[in-house]
C-alpha cells in the first residue's frame, strides 16, 4: 500500500547513507547534526571530535566538534581529553574497540587516575570508547560516551567508525579549518586564559604589565570576535575550541 502524504512527513528519518554523506557536511552545524545522529544510533550519549594538532605534542588536543558540557571539558581538561583520545584503548578501523569503564578504572593500564575516573562518572562519562579516524595526514579521534556502562552497540559502533572515515574524508578543509581556528590574538589568548584561571581584571594587568584598560579592551575584542554575550561565554567558547 502506497503511504499517504501525512504518514511520508511522519515517517522517522533514514538512517546516515555513505552515498550522501559527502554532500550532506558543508558546514560545522552539518558537522554537529552528523555526529549528534551517529551517537543516538550507536546508543550513546556523547561524542567530540578530538584533532590532535602537534605530532610532537601528545596533549595538544583541539576539539572539532563536541555535545559535552562546559564543566566537564573544564573540569577533565585537555590533557585527559588527550591522553582518551590516543590511549592504549584506541580502536583503529575494523579492529573491536575496547571501552574505557570508570568503574574499573584506574585498571584500565594507568590510562586514568582513580580521581579521574571517578570525574568521568560523576559527569556522565562511565563508559568511553575511542576510536581513531583515518581521514588523510590529518590525527583525528572520536570519542562517545554514555552514562551508563554497557549502553553502546559495539557492532553499530565499528560501523559508525567507518562512516565517520568515509565523510570526513570528503571534508579535509573543513576539519582543518575547525581544528586551527584561533582568531584571537596573543594578548586576548593570555588575557581570557587568565580570567578562565579565577583572575581579576586588576590582577590579570599585573601578569601581563599592562593597564587594566587595556585588559579590558582584549577581553572586549575577544567577546566580538566569538560572537559572545559576556566574557563567560567567550571563555567557554575559547576552550571548546581548544584555544586555551
Amino acid at each position: 500500500m502506497i503511504p499517504t502524504k501525512k504518514q511520508q512527513m511522519s515517517s522517522p528519518a533514514a538512517p546516515l547513507q555513505s552515498d550522501t554523506l559527502g554532500s550532506r557536511l558543508t558546514s560545522r552545524g552539518d558537522l554537529t547534526s552528523f555526529f549528534m545522529e551517529l551517537t543516538a544510533e550507536i546508543g550513546a550519549d556523547s561524542y567530540m571530535l578530538v584533532a590532535i594538532v602537534h605530532d610532537q605534542d601528545r596533549n595538544d588536543a583541539r576539539i572539532v566538534s563536541s555535545n559535552w558540557i562546559f564543566d566537564a571539558i573544564e573540569l577533565i581538561g585537555k590533557r585527559l581529553i588527550a591522553g582518551l583520545a590516543q590511549g592504549p584503548l584506541t580502536a583503529a578501523p575494523g579492529i573491536r574497540p575496547t571501552p574505557l569503564v570508570a568503574a574499573q578504572a584506574p585498571d584500565a593500564g594507568g590510562l586514568v587516575s582513580g580521581e579521574e575516573a571517578r570525574l568521568l562518572d560523576v559527569l556522565g562519562h562511565a563508559e568511553v570508547y575511542s576510536l581513531r579516524l583515518n581521514v588523510g595526514r590529518q590525527r583525528l579521534f572520536a570519542l562517545f560516551s554514555a552514562a551508563a556502562a554497557g549502553r553502546i552497540d559495539q557492532p553499530a559502533l565499528m560501523k559508525a567508525q567507518l562512516k565517520c572515515c568515509y565523510a570526513l574524508s570528503h571534508i579535509p578543509q573543513l576539519i582543518a579549518a575547525a581544528a586551527m581556528q584561533d582568531p584571537l590574538s596573543d594578548r586576548e589568548r593570555e588575557c581570557l586564559f587568565w580570567v578562565s584561571e579565577g583572575k581579576t581584571t586588576d590582577e590579570v594587568a599585573v601578569i601581563l604589565g599592562v593597564s587594566s584598560n587595556t585588559v579590558n579592551s582584549y577581553i572586549t575584542h575577544a567577546i566580538q570576535k566569538f560572537a559572545a554575550s559576556n566574557r563567560a561565554m567567550a571563555i567557554a567558547t575559547a576552550i571548546r575550541s581548544g584555544i586555551i
